[in-house]
């Protein structure tokens, strides 16, 4: 499937950038362009399901192979948070960017009641400017402006992508390219053993300190900053 696009600069390095869910490329409204300002020329995608993107199935394999479809390959780095992450993780072997970043990735969890429960994300569909607010006291009012709509163009449909099976026992057993981690402070995805595994195994992983889940609107300055030495 070929992904609705969005792009900033036109620099002679690139980087693509891949949302999580209920989100679209809209997300990365200042990644995008500080990527630009540092010499890249930026591709995000909106996922299947999300944005202005077509829908159809959805499971892991679907959201990769959309991916490969869509996003130029060998791109000098390519950024997936959460769902986006996960899909990039899954991709990562056929798009062969010359590094990666996996923010917050949606993969297995050992951290203490860690979930992916679809009915949650069903349920924030409906999600007004004060439940946004309360979740995300960090936000500027322009991303609490983009999550509402970024919500009212999402296909809830797509929150099932596991087909009601629980994620466990995802973890990728070593980086296929350069990779970099980076997990909120506290991470309800990636524990402590998992976040232990991935550096046994070759991955760098860091934390942003006191950033949610969405680093890169919770903490923007502090997400460029763990991202030094990678873009």
């Amino acid at each position: 499937m070929q992904l609705n696009t969005r792009t900033w600069g036109s620099g002679d390095r690139t980087a693509v950038l891949v949302h999580g869910i209920m989100s679209d490329s809209r997300t990365w409204r200042r990644v995008g362009p500080a990527l630009a300002d540092r010499g890249y020329r930026v591709v995000a995608v909106d996922l299947r399901g999300h944005g202005a993107s077509p829908r159809g199935e959805y499971s892991p394999a679907h959201f990769a192979r959309d991916l490969v479809d869509t996003l130029p390959g060998r791109a000098d780095v390519a950024i997936g948070h959460s769902l986006g992450g996960l899909a990039l993780s899954l991709a990562v072997d056929r798009l062969r960017p010359r590094r990666a970043v996996y923010c917050d990735p949606v993969w297995a969890t050992s951290a203490p009641g860690g979930t992916v429960d679809a009915a949650a994300f069903v349920a924030g569909k409906h999600a007004v400017r004060e439940d946004i607010v309360a979740l995300n006291p960090r936000w500027e009012e322009a991303d609490v402006d983009i999550e509402l709509a970024t919500l009212a163009d999402w296909d809830a449909e797509s929150a099932h992508f596991l087909g009601g099976r629980p994620l466990f026992g995802f973890l990728p057993t070593q980086p296929v390219v350069p990779s970099l981690v980076q997990l909120a402070d506290p991470s309800f995805l990636i524990g402590a053993e998992d976040a232990a595994h991935l550096r046994r195994n070759h991955f760098e992983v860091r934390t942003v300190a006191k950033a949610g889940h969405t680093i890169h609107r919770d903490d923007f300055d502090g997400f460029m900053r763990s991202l030094e030495g990678w873009i």
